[in-house]
């Protein structure tokens, strides 16, 4: 069944808006994904680490001047999972 090859890593909302957002930007920082997605501090600190842990995003911590800057980028495995993810899906809309 189609279904069993959809990506758990992928089934939140905010999961697909930020590797959405990170496939077609180089990276994107903390406060411009929050704002982006509309998502909370928590919430979106939950959902990347989630991410990271998987392997699909690298997290790079910097700071400019004195504030701390938190920026996400897609890895490659990253990139390779969310692509096959949108085949499936893809797959399943033209089959329903």
């Amino acid at each position: 069944m189609i279904l069993e090859q959809f990506n758990k890593t992928f089934e939140s909302k905010a999961r697909l808006g930020i590797m959405s957002v990170l496939m077609v930007n180089e990276s994107v920082n903390f406060n411009s994904l929050k704002e982006l997605l509309n998502l909370t501090d928590g919430n979106l600190a939950t959902h990347v680490k989630a991410l990271e842990e998987a392997g699909y995003l690298l997290v790079q911590k910097e700071f400019i001047g004195r504030k701390p800057n938190t920026l996400y980028s897609v890895t490659v495995d990253g990139r390779k999972a969310f692509e096959q993810h949108l085949s499936v899906l893809e797959q399943f809309i033209k089959n329903s």
